[in-house]
């Protein structure tokens, strides 16, 4: 593998460590007890094994499901870590630390090694060995959501096993607890409950508000037709609705469900039925049918609707920065959110997208952290780095030895 690349300036990472030990200080003092050893004995966000850093430790998890062929970009090194491979995959998710490969048979769990850990008004970052963690049962429509606590495994027939997380840190799946019932969607771990939907027959979904054992505690007043996707915010949890969206917030351990319509009919195929976002964003992405992306602000509770070309992905770092849109057209193009004028758009060409355009392929995907978008391109078998606030200005790029058509980033 070859990388063309920039380095990255010294003096902002010596300042952002900095900010990072000063930030947690009064915290650790606050903390210091019985159950919260002081800075003394144990660092504030100490983790067994891991190595804190100053910075975002960004990793791509990449996939070939053609060789099942896997590798570990490490963004930060630009060292690549040869896998074991896995065939059959045909899907890739993340939790922000493990990937999730999905085969016909079972998921495969990997440790990424790079995580941060969010205190709300600052974030520690970590870096630790890249390790096989196991093999998860269940095939196609498999859903896996996470938090700090717990990772819930929702089976395409509805049922819901709970794992602990300390258990995946610790490299191994554990002894899952199974929820009572089924569920109408992926059960998504927030605010230390599980927030699940449940339909009694053909009537709309409703949500549920479950405690770590899967019990109800809470049925805010909702309605949800045909759920499709869902997304983790600071506002919130999202869920996809066929009218809209709902959005699930807890407030002083308060729940309520709230509806963000999209003001319009909307015909079925033009839903948005996978959002994309930045993790933590509160701006989210998704297809709006062939040739427009719907962005939804969860703040201002609106959706928008962007006019653009044929779409391949989409997403954004959120508020302020551009949408990115890969079209067909194999170029990345950038628009303005508000407005839905086209900013910017990368010369030359950055991939063939013909196969995935048409179905026969998994689409290249975009993903964003705080400074950087990455671009996977299969054909050419590399990886582009884009700085998005830069004119979409490819800063650097990742050739490799495989066809890297699934991709997920971790670190974030």
């Amino acid at each position: 593998m070859s990388v063309r690349s920039r380095t990255r300036p010294l003096v902002p990472a010596l300042l952002s460590a900095a900010l990072l030990t000063a930030g947690c200080a009064g915290q650790e003092d606050a903390e210091s007890g019985p159950e919260n050893p002081s800075s003394s004995a144990t660092p504030h966000g100490y983790v067994e094994g891991a190595t804190e850093a100053a910075e975002q430790q960004s990793r791509l998890l990449l996939g070939d499901p053609g060789t099942g062929d896997t590798r570990v970009l490490d963004l930060i090194t630009g060292k690549i870590h040869d896998m074991a491979r896995r065939a059959g995959v045909t899907e890739l998710t993340t939790d922000g630390r493990f990937g999730y490969f999905h085969g016909a048979d079972g998921t495969h769990v990997l440790d990424s090694g790079a995580w941060m850990v969010d205190h709300g008004d600052h974030v520690h970052y970590y870096r630790a060995k890249i390790q096989e963690v196991g093999e998860l049962p269940g095939g196609p429509g498999t859903s896996i959501r996470s938090d700090a606590g717990a990772t819930v495994v929702t089976a395409a027939d509805g049922t819901a096993d709970v794992h602990s997380r300390a258990d995946l840190e610790k490299g191994t799946l554990g002894t899952p607890a199974r929820l009572p019932g089924t569920y109408a969607g992926p059960v998504v771990p927030y605010a230390e409950h599980l927030i699940a939907l449940t339909r009694d027959g053909d009537a709309p979904a409703k949500v549920a508000v479950l405690d770590r054992s899967g019990k109800r505690v809470a049925a805010p007043e909702s309605e949800c037709e045909d759920p499709r996707g869902d997304a983790v915010t600071r506002r919130g949890v999202v869920l996809g609705c066929a009218d809209g969206a709902l959005l699930v917030r807890e407030d002083d351990g308060t729940f309520t469900a709230e509806k963000i319509a999209y003001g319009e009919d909307v015909p079925k195929e033009e839903r948005a039925a996978q959002f994309r976002h930045r993790p933590d964003s509160s701006t989210l992405t998704a297809a709006a049918g062939g040739n427009a992306v719907w962005v939804l602000d969860v703040t201002k509770r609106a959706w928008t609707r962007v006019e653009t070309g044929p779409v391949v992905a989409a997403n954004t770092a959120g508020e302020g920065s551009p949408l990115l849109v890969l079209e067909t057209d194999g170029a990345l193009h950038g628009y303005d959110m508000s407005t839905g004028e086209e900013t910017a758009v990368t010369e030359p060409l950055l991939t063939d997208v013909p196969e995935a355009a048409s179905g026969e392929a998994p689409a290249p995907v975009i993903e964003v952290d705080r400074s950087r978008a990455y671009l996977n391109d299969p054909a050419g078998r590399r990886v582009y780095e884009i700085d998005y606030n830069d004119a979409l200005r490819v800063a650097r790029t990742f050739d490799l030895d495989v066809r890297p058509s699934l991709m997920a980033e971790t670190g974030r």
